[in-house]
């Protein structure tokens, strides 16, 4: 049965639900689990787990703008995503076959590479889907979606690290990829609207009879040349704010995970997945109350609630290592990687909107912000073998601050409100 356009199915829909749910630890690889499995299991030093931390997020960089403009010229969305997930697996797999550290670097740089897809992928087949009108809740329930499945992952990685072996964390990560590859094909193809998915000129009003519409929808890309993107003052200043701001946060949470492992190496693994459970819990309503905020109100205002809560986090991390303590500041870490995983991406759709560079842009800033958080992670990881862990958390603070300050004073409103003229059927958006 053909498919009108601008009006997606309640199985794409759902299906785009379980798919952030399940790429939520995905995304991440095995996230800061790493630092605590090459720290407790493997008995690395800090600098040489630094190194480890880095490769991924070094060839993320490199591979984050061709990731965009990949997800921008492909109609294939959904293959693009399987593959990227099942790589995954098969870097997760090579870090616990390769003991070395030039072993464990190299799947940890494939799975950087591959990792890449995932934002744009995700965001592209969102905004094909739903529309401009309904983006701010759509982005709010996938980063909702994405915080559970990240919670469920977290517990189950944590519990079997603790009861079983770390090494498992990397086998329940490795199926999870697989599970992702068959849930993008559950979205149907048909229903991704190509030139609105990429934030071209047609941005999918849903009229099947403008076949002009149609015939702009299936050309080829309109490649307007990214110094567009390069030369807006917007972007430049929220690229620079982005890039503080990840610096900043890359480094905090691994870094808890070595101290903790320092002290507690058996129960290490269990600790951090309790930090990770605490923050992820918060982020799912959180997000969702993001996206409906933003829609409302603007993007500004509620995106220097995110801000804010890094220095603070930064901050606290000094004062204590108690296992309850950590756990509870986690709470700042909910809000704030909430609030900047939904209003990134409407940020970056506002700012390109009829560009046709809505994922290749969002590549671009995510080159500059994954430079950020790569040499945070190589960064922090001298600090605390020359300085100790207090100036690593009072150093990263202070950069969020200035992240702070500049998306305070610089960045304007970028929201354009609109009149909707229906309300989603449920609480799956569309068009």
């Amino acid at each position: 049965m053909k498919v009108e356009y601008g009006v997606p199915s309640q199985r794409s829909l759902r299906a785009l639900d379980l798919l952030a749910f399940f790429l939520a630890d995905v995304k991440g690889g095995v996230g800061p689990f790493l630092a605590v499995y090459l720290q407790a299991t493997r008995h690395w030093d800090p600098a040489s787990i630094g190194m480890a931390l880095a490769a991924a997020s070094l060839t993320g960089v490199i591979a984050q703008t061709p990731a965009g403009a990949l997800v921008d010229r492909l109609r294939q969305k959904r293959e693009l995503v399987a593959l990227a997930a099942l790589m995954i697996a098969v870097g997760c797999l090579a870090t616990l076959w390769f003991w070395s550290v030039p072993g464990v670097m190299t799947a940890q740089a494939l799975m950087g590479m591959v990792e890449a897809v995932f934002q744009p992928a995700l965001a592209g087949i969102s905004l094909g889907l739903v529309g401009y009108k309904w983006l701010d809740l759509r982005i709010g329930r996938n980063e909702s979606f994405s915080h559970a499945g990240n919670v469920v992952a977290a517990l189950t990685a944590g519990l079997l690290g603790y009861f079983v072996s770390q090494s498992w964390i990397f086998y329940t990560v490795a199926a999870l990829s697989v599970v992702s590859a068959f849930t993008a094909f559950a979205i149907r193809g048909d229903e991704i609207d190509y030139e609105l998915a990429r934030g071209g000129a047609h941005v999918g009003n849903g009229n099947t009879n403008d076949q002009a519409a149609r015939n702009r929808a299936h050309a080829g890309p309109r490649v307007s040349g990214l110094s567009e993107a390069l030369t807006d003052r917007r972007i430049l200043i929220f690229t620079s704010s982005a890039v503080l701001f990840n610096f900043a946060n890359a480094a905090m949470l691994p870094l808890v995970g070595q101290r903790i492992s320092v002290d507690k190496p058996q129960s290490s693994s269990l600790l951090m997945a309790a930090g990770i459970i605490v923050a992820q819990l918060v982020m799912v309503p959180v997000a969702a109350m993001a996206g409906r905020l933003t829609d409302v109100r603007g993007r500004k205002s509620i995106f220097l609630i995110g801000f804010i809560s890094l220095p603070i986090r930064g901050a606290l991390f000094t004062l204590s290592d108690q296992p309850s303590f950590v756990i509870s500041v986690q709470i700042l870490d909910g809000v704030g990687a909430a609030v900047f995983g939904v209003l990134s991406v409407l940020v970056v759709a506002d700012l390109t909107k009829g560009t046709g560079h809505f994922n290749i842009t969002q590549g671009a800033i995510a080159t500059a912000t994954g430079v950020g958080a790569s040499l945070s992670m190589l960064l922090a990881g001298l600090i605390v073998k020359y300085a100790g862990y207090q100036a690593a958390f009072l150093s990263l603070a202070a950069v969020a601050t200035v992240a702070l300050l500049i998306f305070w004073t610089l960045m304007p409103e970028t929201k354009e409100f609109v009149t909707r003229s229906k309300k989603p059927s449920d609480s799956s958006v569309c068009k």
